[in-house]
């Protein structure tokens, strides 16, 4: 055997580590990534967080068999239009305006987003579906400036908020590929609540739009931008932000997928979904992309699912959690959150790590081994360390977590403790708000790691805790 030159013997060295540490994630790496987000999903909807679930989703199971799955993952906010400003900015939502997303663009155009920042990495960045940050619209004959395509997308192709919040039209880049000239009638289904269902609102829509075909519309884009960027020349990776409107009202499943679910329309529909991102990890098979993509899977809240339904369908879409979309209880903001990257996350792994939606570019930063900008997601916590398996490693981990309901409830995560700032979910569950009695509570205080169905307050009991979490929460939401 011809013996190594003592010149060649270091980067055999480095070479034997990393093949024995396939987990390591290596500086300077720059994996695909493939963030889909769905819309309105609940904890409780895939059987890989919930073994009852009456929904078959083969396609997310199989993904979090691969990947990591996370069990104390939440949205930046319980609604859409907040959890997609942290994911987006890393900023939590409410020291900023998302809700003027009808009239206006609701990101800073000085603030580094998430795709800004992977563009500067030299990814060729990607949108597909959803947007809900707004675009300041002069016309929709005019471009639609503020939105995707202004703030670090190279492509876009989407919608502007929901498929039942009107004008209904698709955008590409910044132009309105038909303008929403025509009308729509507004539509409910019987047998369910006025804003479930095949539930959308009168108003514009463009010209042969068809709320039906939005999802697999949006599907064959999807496809579309990997196909072409695994035949672009160069090697520079792709960053694809797929936003699902979808198993968001209305609830418009395909004549295949009718009756298929036993949970109703909406479980039709979730299974529709779960058709439709198989059909976009098959294509990233298809291109050879796969073992060199990071895929990442959310939802942005949780469901509009009421007790009614759970008690009619057997079907529990907050997976035992409290509440739904909209509330500081924990199903509306606490989601399934799956990560695969094969070679670097151990397949069928899971973590009980607290993370929230601001900490994705922190983490997606580490993993590239760059620094972000001072200013850069600043509530923001990298987890990589989660992702690469180091139990060892809690520097810089979240503890703490802040969120503001849909009625403006503050809630404040510290480990297992969860305050929330008055009484009532705070959003779509009733009561929304509850007034104090004389003497009694003021808010609620739970211990998820003995009670995560949030069942028993123990603000009145806790005097200390409470005012220890009160402070605690004043001081960072006057760290602006």
């Amino acid at each position: 055997m011809v013996p190594l030159s003592h010149a060649l013997l270091p980067a055999c060295l480095l070479l034997l580590s990393l093949l024995a540490c396939p987990g390591q994630v290596l500086a300077g790496e720059r994996p695909h990534v493939l963030l889909i987000l769905v819309d309105d999903m609940g904890y409780g909807d895939l059987s890989s967080y919930n073994p009852e679930s009456r929904i078959q989703t083969p396609h997310l199971d199989a993904l979090a068999h691969q990947g990591m799955r996370f069990t104390d993952a939440h949205a930046s906010g319980p609604l859409c239009h907040v959890s997609r400003y942290g994911l987006m900015t890393g900023q939590y939502p409410f020291r900023a305006n998302p809700g003027a997303w009808r009239m206006q663009a609701t990101i800073d155009p000085t603030r580094l987003t998430l795709a800004g920042f992977l563009r500067q990495q030299g990814y060729r960045t990607a949108m597909v579906g959803k947007w809900h940050l707004g675009f300041d619209e002069k016309g929709y004959d005019r471009p639609l400036t503020g939105g995707p395509i202004d703030r670090g997308f190279d492509r876009f192709f989407g919608i502007r908020a929901s498929t039942d919040i009107p004008p209904y039209f698709y955008i590409r880049q910044d132009r309105a590929v038909l303008p929403p000239t025509s009308r729509i009638a507004a539509n409910q289904s019987e047998g369910w609540s006025p804003i479930q269902g095949a539930f959308w609102r009168e108003g514009g829509i463009a010209p042969g739009l068809e709320l039906k075909d939005v999802l697999p519309r949006l599907t064959e884009e999807a496809i579309e931008v990997i196909d072409s960027h695994s035949r672009a020349p160069g090697d520079d990776p792709l960053f694809l932000y797929l936003a699902y409107p979808a198993p968001h009202t209305p609830w418009l499943p395909s004549e295949e997928f009718v009756g298929r679910s036993e949970a109703g329309m909406y479980g039709d529909f979730m299974m529709m979904v779960d058709h439709m991102i198989g059909r976009v990890l098959g294509a990233l098979e298809g291109a050879g992309m796969s073992e060199d993509t990071m895929v990442l899977f959310s939802s942005d809240n949780g469901p509009v699912w009421y007790k009614e339904d759970v008690l009619r369908l057997g079907h529990d879409a907050s997976g035992g959690l409290r509440g739904m979309k909209a509330d500081a209880w924990e199903a509306g903001h606490r989601v399934p959150l799956i990560v695969r990257w094969p070679d670097h996350v151990v397949a069928g792994s899971h973590s009980q790590q607290l993370v929230s939606f601001v900490d994705i570019m922190p983490t997606l930063a580490s993993v590239l081994g760059q620094t972000l900008p001072e200013e850069a997601a600043p509530d923001g916590k990298s987890f990589a360390s989660v992702l690469k398996g180091d139990l060892q490693d809690k520097n810089g981990r979240r503890e703490t977590l802040v969120l503001a309901s849909g009625n403006g409830t503050m809630t404040l995560r510290d480990g297992h403790w969860k305050l929330i700032q008055g009484l009532g979910s705070g959003g779509f569950s009733k009561p929304a708000k509850i007034q104090p009695t004389q003497g009694g509570p003021t808010g609620q205080l739970y211990h998820l790691g003995r009670d995560p169905g949030e069942a028993s307050n123990l603000f009145a009991s806790e005097p200390q805790r409470v005012a220890s979490m009160q402070e605690k929460l004043a001081s960072i939401l006057a760290d602006q």
